[in-house]
């Protein structure tokens, strides 16, 4: 196997460092990760200006761009080879329901899934981090099952894992995306300046988070896999769009 890790929250993040550790002796790693935190980046890539990929000394591969910068940049034009999957992680906090439009963690991993390449996206769910090497282990245990029954076609998963100690996971689960209320306001301030300043306000409380959700799951101890696709289209609104446009006809 020949796995290409990446993250968004940087080469340095501790989570990234557990994924190696987990995968290290399944085949061959290679990790190209932001050089900075980039939580939140989403699918965005750096087209206004060129960007420096450098070494670190532990031998991970950092770049001055996004996590979708990364990864097509390491399968398009740093390695000699096409991995046989991206692994995109572990996140410091959960990546579930509306989280994954925004989240560079599923963003590195759907940029691998559109370059053909499976690709997995792995969140421990909550900021406490504890227990990355539950979610280690879950990753661990999916790159081996693809090892040994590898699927068909391109797959983007994207894994959630209760931040629990792995003896008390109740198990996997296969979800769907729940949902959040909108976001809590923007959050105002001034600086010493005097200038006015604004933070992003908080997410919104989950609202869909019934049972077969991604938050139903991870808040009942069990790790949430939802397959993610990419197609937006809005099938079930083309009618009334087609009727709105041509109302007389």
């Amino acid at each position: 196997m020949r796995i290409l890790l990446s993250n968004d929250d940087g080469y340095f993040a501790p989570g990234l460092a557990q994924l190696a550790t987990s995968l290290g002796d399944l085949g061959q790693i290679t990790v190209v990760a932001p050089e900075l935190n980039r939580s939140g980046a989403s699918n965005s890539l750096t087209l206004d200006r060129p960007m420096h990929l450098r070494r670190a000394a532990n031998g991970y591969m950092y770049v001055s761009g996004t996590p979708s910068d990364c990864v097509h940049l390491a399968v398009t034009g740093v390695l000699d080879h096409q991995p046989d999957m991206v692994v995109s992680g572990i996140n410091l906090g959960a990546n579930m329901g509306d989280d994954t439009i925004y989240s560079g963690t599923v963003a590195a991993a759907t940029e691998g899934y559109l370059l053909g390449v499976p690709s997995i996206a792995i969140s421990l769910g909550s900021f406490a981090g504890k227990h990355f090497d539950t979610a280690g282990r879950v990753a661990r245990e999916l790159v081996q099952r693809f090892c040994a029954t590898p699927f068909a076609e391109p797959v983007l998963l994207n894994v959630n894992v209760p931040d629990l100690p792995y003896e008390e996971l109740r198990g996997i689960q296969v979800t769907r995306l729940g949902r959040r209320h909108k976001a809590e306001p923007a959050v105002k301030s001034v600086s010493p300046r005097g200038e006015t300043l604004y933070w992003i306000g908080a997410a919104g409380p989950a609202a869909d988070a019934g049972e077969g959700t991604d938050f139903y799951a991870v808040e009942h101890g069990w790790v949430s896999v939802t397959p993610l696709q990419i197609d937006l289209t809005h099938a079930a609104q083309m009618a009334s769009v087609r009727n709105w446009l041509t109302p007389d006809r």
